[in-house]
């Protein structure tokens, strides 16, 4: 049912589409939906007026209003949404406006109408638990109609739209994937003007991992010294170092892990379950030591950094004294088989030699634990220098064929033709089909290096997210965060929220093979193709993602019944 005052339009939509203001909505209305229990399911009403209203009031009428968030969908500007070379699959590659932030809805100011400008809002419903059901009392009944009314301050109604959510008896697994955004801590102490681990700082950073946590993020990038990533070679970022290190009058080290005990745990009640220890060597070849700070002779000073070679005698000694140190903690706490190391972050193959060197390094005292790094190039896989490879997702085709296991994926700015991502200018789709494609592939593990990013490129200086979306024209917009820095902690993106989706369709056909075998589950995502689902091959049509996760949910609610009556 669709109500609508003259003048004023409006339409209910998936939350795959995108609604820029200018441009005429291509995509059809879609007004029902299925979940499964403790899903977080988003839809849109997109609204359009042919004058300008200020201060319009959203209710929302269901059930399930305790669940649910209203949330308008901003416009955030986009210098260079594309690189020079794309495919087919973009929506535009025009600089201009794109609907991707969040905002929340203040009473007091409501919702704006611009003159023949299409806005839209944000539904979002976190489903409870099965067992608990809606207001802790059970579950009650299957469909559930949710009824969105924008009004005017004078209480005229403007437009209405209905949603009916149809919730399947069964409960999303739990996230079996291990899943990092890189963390950037110094960009919160630096975007907020907090001094570095005061106590408003870690306020901050735990409303930040509690969001990460929220939307599928269990293994989180700890930056036991300053990480050395994205940072301009001879230049540093803000130190954010959570191991405290004291140099002794005998060449000795002493070790202070206060810190990082506190991170442990700030992370552990947010729902963290692994952690990832940040490189210990620079990006891009393995060559020096990372930013580490010490107290020497009563001051706080740079003992390594780019000046230091990383086959140096010095930097050796230091991490002999440190990880055996690092181990007895990471032990003490239980945390061994929840810890995951790196030695360099994407080497080609020209650094085969330094990466061996400083990888033989670490493993003479943390041969016990999982490394992983971003790397695309199979020859060091296949030389047993990383056991967890971080292939990029347009060079799977070599680990695929090579049985590696586990299998792990990520996607950056590189990754601009044929495979998922969620640049701007990508429509959702190709954000969200990556779901499907790890759970083919039973991918295990997916990285991306852009949670909150909020620097220009290699990091020489802050920028506003709200304005700067590409790290000063370095990466496509979409690639280098994915929350805004709001008042009180982070604001939520589109695009964060198609990716949590994506993670829920893996976790709802990890669910349907437990009921129906994996087969079916294949069956499902495949019927009609033409060609098997792949990396860099897959339908781009919207329609035919939400079908396919329609039918995994109606396939599971077929398994339940056959079940029940045996």
């Amino acid at each position: 049912m669709t109500q609508q005052s003259q003048g004023f339009e409006t339409r209910c939509l998936s939350s795959l589409s995108k609604v820029f203001p200018q441009a005429e909505l291509q995509d059809a209305p879609i007004q029902t939906g299925t979940a499964l229990w403790n899903e977080v399911y988003s839809f849109q009403v997109a609204y359009r007026s042919d004058r300008l209203i200020k201060g319009i009031r959203v209710e929302l009428d269901s059930e399930l209003a305790p669940y649910a968030t209203i949330r308008a969908v901003g416009l955030s500007p986009s210098e260079m949404p594309a690189y020079a070379e794309t495919d087919s699959n973009y929506i535009t590659t025009e600089p201009g406006l794109f609907p991707d932030v969040l905002y929340p809805v203040a009473e007091s100011e409501g919702l704006r109408a611009l003159p023949n400008s299409w806005r839209a809002v944000w539904v979002t419903v976190k489903l409870p638990a099965m067992e608990a059901g809606l207001a802790g009392k059970g579950k009650t009944a299957s469909l559930y109609d949710i009824k969105l009314t924008l009004k005017e301050q004078s209480g005229e109604v403007l437009g209405q739209e209905e949603f009916r959510l149809d919730i399947i008896p069964a409960e999303l697994p739990e996230q079996k994937l291990i899943h990092t955004e890189w963390f950037h801590t110094d960009c919160i102490a630096t975007q907020y003007d907090v001094d570095i681990f005061s106590e408003d700082h870690w306020k901050l950073l735990d409303r930040y991992v509690r969001n990460a946590a929220e939307h599928g993020v269990n293994l989180l990038l700890t930056p036991l010294f300053t990480p050395p990533l994205d940072t301009a070679v001879g230049g540093e970022r803000p130190t954010v170092q959570l191991v405290g290190v004291e140099k002794t009058g005998d060449g000795g080290y002493r070790f202070n892990f206060d810190k990082l005990d506190r991170w442990i745990g700030m992370c552990r009640s947010a729902g963290i379950r692994y952690f990832e220890m940040s490189h210990l060597f620079t990006q891009w070849g393995a060559k020096h030591a990372p930013k580490i700070m010490a107290t020497v002779n009563g001051r706080e000073e740079r003992i390594f950094g780019w000046e230091t070679d990383a086959a140096s005698e010095e930097y050796a000694g230091f991490l002999n004294q440190f990880l055996p140190q690092l181990v007895s903690f990471i032990k003490d706490r239980g945390l061994q088989d929840a810890v995951y190391f790196h030695v360099s972050d994407e080497p080609q193959a020209d650094h085969l030699e330094p990466y061996k060197r400083a990888s033989e390094l670490l493993r003479r005292h943390l041969g016990g634990f999982k490394f992983i790094d971003a790397l695309s190039d199979y020859s060091f896989y296949e030389h047993g220098l990383v056991e967890i490879p971080v292939p990029s997702n347009d060079h799977m085709d070599a680990f695929l064929e090579g049985n590696t296991n586990p299998l792990w994926t990520y996607y950056c700015c590189g990754q601009f033709r044929e495979v998922s991502n969620r640049f701007f200018s990508m429509p959702s789709a190709r954000n969200r089909v990556l779901g499907l494609q790890l759970y083919k592939f039973d991918v295990q593990g997916f990285l991306h290096w852009g949670y909150n990013f909020w620097y220009s490129q290699y990091s020489t200086r802050v920028i506003d997210p709200f304005c700067v979306t590409d790290a000063v024209c370095a990466f496509p917009s979409g690639d280098a965060f994915v929350v805004y820095p709001g008042e009180e902690g982070p604001i939520d993106s589109l695009r964060w929220e198609v990716f949590r989706e994506a993670q829920q369709d893996q976790r709802a056909l990890e669910l349907l093979e437990s009921l129906a075998g994996r087969d079916k589950a294949l069956e499902l995502i495949e019927h009609g193709l033409a060609e098997p689902l792949h990396f860099k091959r897959y339908p781009t049509d919207m329609a035919w993602l939400l079908d396919v996760r329609g039918r995994i949910n109606a396939a599971i609610s077929a398994a339940l019944t056959a079940s029940a009556s045996q």
